[in-house]
């Protein structure tokens, strides 16, 4: 143990009395394992602090300073404020008083150390030897950063705000915690930044507790198989590629091909159904954003919905820890046994956002200039959705990531990754979309690993050999593109197929209920609608529903109630669309 342990005490305008120094040694000894006589103090005057005094020992420092004492203050009294949730300034000022009669400062070693690089929301620190991967840090000028690379020279802290208040010199000090957000019932139909701060100017956000921002993902004892449907109110998706509660399926395409309205139409038709979805921006436009926000109210969805938005004009750290922020608002729902819908929009911009930290960071770059673990980055964070067992509650989180595409190459390095992690993929076709087929989804290559476990009997039922038809047609209409001489059960194919890909075109904004899409697929199914002109069919489509729900709304609340659909109820389904077919006739 080296003698004459070296301290730098800073005092305003008086010095330390013989007894204070005697109880600063007496600290200093405690710590460092040092006599007090071994302890050289070195007294220098800094009028900044107020009054009081600061202890710097090695990497770390006592603060007894009036500025600190404020400091302190200030931050308690923010989460007085931000937890009482109250706008009566009363009864605000009745609580600021009881914790500043109750406020007693803390004073422990806290660990400190100096920028020694700043730029581009990257800060590199010299002198804190201890900190852990994912801790806070917080600068002299109020920044926060977090501690991402680990070095045995210096750490790498990523800037959660504007590094010009940071220069080379710049004090750094630990915090001890880990990086968290504020999570409660009162985000949901509100817009938060990615450290869940509100953007939408309706005021402050009364928290219920705060969550880590990375958490372990459940474990296998801890989840159920999934077994429930979540109905995205699009026929091609739930009548193929079923989502279930607990799922994460991708949606996959190139840019403007409609992946958002896939989404955002899943969103929407969630109303009613006690489902809390979050929409997660990342990198966007803001005029997206806001565009997305309209439709929402517009829709009514906003009610159950949470926006996190990280826009492009955020720096790369916060694009890149607002899926994160968005999966630890979406467990605390999950945790109460709720149903969560996350919508990641788009984890390319994510990748694209952790590839700029990776190489500020001087990590070494792989394939395609990405870090070699980001793979990890969206497997952990996907790994987080899930159906929780029973005994846990059965809240869920269900996840639809959203990947663009270039020119439909869905082999390069982060669709792979992403198509491998997650539970199938839903696959969109810039060809099929300018032919006017929206959604425009490529039945070939998009899939749904849980499958019929994520549908209704009805459904699973009325559904039956849609998927093979389609494919049939697809094939029978390559081959005879170039063929006038057709048989006739060739050109019943062909009409049939006609229709039914008439028939999976759908507006935006426009889910169908369970019931409705039953009743569409029984009727086409049977072969009722085959001898209806091609340019008809939606019209036609429109007016049936319409039907059954005037006429026949017993057929359809028994669809709904049960969610099955037993031979005489198809029977009465298929009655009533003849009764239908005639009446247009006549």
């Amino acid at each position: 143990m080296s003698k004459n342990l070296k301290a730098t005490l800073r005092y305003a305008a008086t010095a330390p009395s013989p007894e204070q120094v005697e109880k600063i040694k007496s600290v200093l000894s405690g710590k460092f394992d040092v006599d007090s006589s071994d302890i050289e103090l070195e007294f220098q005057e800094d009028s900044s602090i107020g009054g009081g005094f600061i202890v710097s020992c090695g990497n770390y420092e006592y603060d007894w300073s009036d500025a600190g004492r404020a400091k302190q203050l200030r931050s308690e009294l923010i989460n007085v404020r931000r937890s009482s949730g109250d706008s009566d300034p009363a009864r605000i000022m009745s609580l600021f008083r009881s914790k500043v009669d109750d406020f007693d400062l803390s004073v422990g070693d806290r660990e400190v150390g100096f920028v020694e690089w700043v730029g581009d929301g990257i800060a590199n620190i010299t002198g804190i030897e201890h900190a852990f991967y994912g801790e806070i840090i917080e600068f002299e000028d109020g920044t926060r950063g977090m501690a991402q690379d680990i070095r045995e020279d210096h750490i790498g802290c990523i800037l959660f705000g504007n590094d010009t208040g940071i220069r080379q010199g710049t004090r750094a000090v630990r915090t001890y915690k880990e990086a968290g957000i504020p999570v409660g019932e009162a985000f949901i139909g509100r817009v938060v930044d990615a450290l869940g701060t509100p953007l939408d100017g309706l005021g402050d956000i009364k928290e219920s507790g705060y969550s880590a921002v990375e958490k372990k993902a459940p474990g296998i004892i801890e989840r159920q198989s999934v077994n429930e449907p979540l109905q995205t109110g699009i026929l091609s998706i739930d009548t193929m590629f079923p989502i279930g509660r607990g799922q994460r399926e991708l949606i996959i395409g190139d840019r403007q091909t409609g992946k958002t309205s896939i989404a955002l139409d899943t969103i929407i038709n969630q109303k009613g159904k006690d489902v809390i979805c979050i929409y997660v921006a990342i990198g966007q436009k803001a005029s997206t954003v806001a565009k997305i926000i309209q439709t929402l109210k517009k829709t009514g969805a906003m009610d159950y919905t949470i926006i996190v938005s990280s826009t492009a004009a955020d720096t790369a750290p916060l694009q890149y820890i607002a899926p994160y922020s968005g999966t630890a608002m979406a467990e605390y729902f999950m945790s109460q046994g709720k149903a969560v819908l996350i919508v990641y929009d788009d984890l390319s911009k994510h990748a694209v956002a952790y590839r700029a930290i990776s190489l500020l960071l001087e990590r070494p770059p792989g394939r395609e200039a990405y870090p070699g673990d980001v793979f990890y980055l969206h497997s952990r964070l996907l790994e987080r959705s899930s159906k929780l067992s029973s005994e846990l509650g059965g809240g869920s989180i269900t996840a639809l990531p959203i990947i663009e595409t270039q020119a439909g190459d869905v082999s390069s390095y982060i669709p792979t990754n992403v198509i491998s992690i997650t539970d199938g993929q839903i696959f969109l076709e810039s060809d099929l979309f300018f032919e006017g087929m929206r959604p425009a989804v490529n039945v070939g290559l998009s899939v749904s690993r849980v499958g019929s476990a994520a549908q209704t009997k009805a459904m699973k039922k009325a559904a039956g050999s849609i998927r093979v038809d389609l494919a049939q047609y697809r094939e029978m209409a390559v081959f005879t593109q170039f063929s006038s001489d057709l048989d006739e059960t060739t050109k019943n194919q062909l009409r049939h197929g006609n229709v039914l890909m008439e028939l999976l075109k759908q507006p935006l904004e426009h889910p169908l209920a369970m019931h409705e899409q039953v009743i569409i697929l029984v009727a086409v199914g049977s072969g009722r609608l085959d001898s209806v002109p091609v340019p008809k069919v939606r019209d036609l489509k429109d007016r049936l529903l319409n039907f059954f729900n005037t006429e026949h709304g017993d057929i359809c609340s028994e669809l709904e109630k049960s969610g099955q659909m037993s031979d005489q109820l198809k029977r009465r389904i298929l009655e009533a669309v003849d009764m239908f077919m005639e009446d247009e006739t006549e």
